[in-house]
């Protein structure tokens, strides 16, 4: 295939690579699409959980078509304290409603719909290959190397996660720490739909996304969530990397102690795994992102670190879309003016800092607030504890609401003054 060019070369069938591979197609240029696994889609089982709006912009009405799950229509955040567990739940019909808000899925099935939307379009799709590495020509990016195949192109675009080998390989970034990466790991179990819709009070396609912080990681840094699909539940915990360093625990342990917990173990009380993965996911924000662009070649999705984790909410899917519409409207625009150099490519900055780099720049402080260890250990408790007194009949004299409160904060060496503080820090941060 070296004598063989193509516009562009895209490697890895995530959502990032093949929204970019969709719509250089649609505009006419000849592209590649390189996906390691046999088929897109069969190593990316992590996640479940996309917001809508860059797609719809992309595919308007996509729903009608791709493979999705639930409209979700219920967001819930859960403090866990040992026994005790405080919720925030919000509940909104208009996000039942087109424009959808977000919806649950199955990446497996979402991400092979992707990358055939991308063939049909006219791009090459060819998994099963694995990319050695990048070829350059006096500092150039000008394909990539697979095996004994030398893959030409005008421009390469990285989607290959967030461990990003070409990334690397270009001078554009370095392989993260365990401080900048967290482990995911998640199951999907297996539920009737008549079961999810009773014990999450939803029915037809209505779904529940809910986030939970605290004990459930025994007081580490990270945080579970549990969505619910069409017929199953997507189940799982986020961890810093950096925690297992000493080897004290081992994510999977973690997994089974959280299923057991007692606000989640009724509710996947007889179901039956169908599915588990783990998955590196960037969690340190701008802060990780290597330069977005180089000659010859641009970064999109996970491998530019495009995630943003604010605790209550966790994105990641629509800014790699998003980032990916970015890059193949900078190529287009290199195409065009026949210039894929550093200085024309640096377009695709300009054109995400109005959506992506701008919802990453606001957050810049989040990911370090978040590594404050009372969100995990001493808040959850202080919040599930006051929660429980609050309702709580047991003959005790009534005390006032304020009394109360300040009586419960004195049980915690954290003070008024270092709460207040975090209050703070937390409501400029996220």
């Amino acid at each position: 295939m070296a004598d063989e060019k193509f516009a562009a070369v895209i490697v890895g069938a995530g959502p990032a690579g093949s929204t970019a591979a969709y719509l250089l197609a649609k505009a006419g240029l000849e592209v590649l699409l390189i996906e390691r696994a046999s088929e897109p889609g069969s190593k990316n089982m992590f996640g479940g959980r996309l917001y809508s709006y860059s797609l719809n912009r992309i595919m308007p009405n996509f729903w009608e078509h791709a493979p999705v799950e639930r409209r979700v229509v219920r967001e819930t955040v859960g403090m866990m304290a040992g026994d005790k567990t405080v919720f925030l739940s919000c509940q909104d019909e208009n996000w039942a409603k087109p424009p959808y808000h977000s919806f649950t899925l199955m990446r497996a099935e979402f991400d092979a719909w992707m990358a055939a939307q991308a063939e049909e379009a006219g791009a090459m799709v060819a998994p099963g290959i694995r990319v050695d590495g990048l070829i350059t020509e006096n500092g150039r990016v000008i394909g990539v190397r697979a095996g004994d195949d030398e893959l030409l192109a005008d421009v390469v675009i990285a989607a290959d996660g967030a461990n990003s080998l070409l990334a690397e390989q270009a001078g554009l970034g370095k392989k993260p720490s365990p401080h900048q990466v967290a482990v995911g790991v998640k199951q999907v179990i297996e539920l009737s739909p008549e079961a999810i819709d009773q014990r999450f009070n939803l029915s037809g396609e209505q779904g529940a996304a809910c986030l939970f912080v605290g004990s459930c990681t025994r007081g580490m840094p990270g945080g579970g969530f549990l969505y619910t699909n069409k017929s199953s539940l997507s189940l799982g915990l986020v961890v810093k990397a950096s925690e297992f360093e000493a080897g004290q625990y081992r994510v999977s342990e973690l997994l089974e102690d959280f299923k057991e917990q007692p606000p989640i173990a009724p509710l996947i009380d007889g179901g039956r795994v169908g599915e588990y993965s783990a998955h590196l996911v960037p969690e340190a924000g701008l802060s990780m992102a290597p330069k977005l662009f180089g000659d010859g070649i641009l970064v999109v999705g996970d491998a530019a670190g495009l995630v943003l984790n604010l605790g209550y909410l966790v994105r990641g899917m629509d800014l790699a879309i998003a980032s990916g519409e970015a890059a193949a409207l900078a190529v287009e625009q290199a195409r065009n003016a026949g210039d894929y150099s550093r200085a024309k490519l640096a377009v695709y900055q300009e054109l995400l800092r109005s959506t992506v780099l701008r919802d990453m720049e606001q957050y810049r402080r989040a990911p370090g607030f978040l590594e404050n260890r009372r969100l995990y250990q001493m808040y959850p408790e202080l919040a599930a504890g006051l929660a429980s007194g609050l309702f709580t009949v047991d003959g005790s004299p009534p005390v006032s609401l304020m009394k109360k409160a300040m009586n419960h904060l004195k049980r915690y060496p954290v003070g008024l003054t270092q709460l207040l503080k975090d209050a703070w820090t937390g409501g400029k941060s996220l």
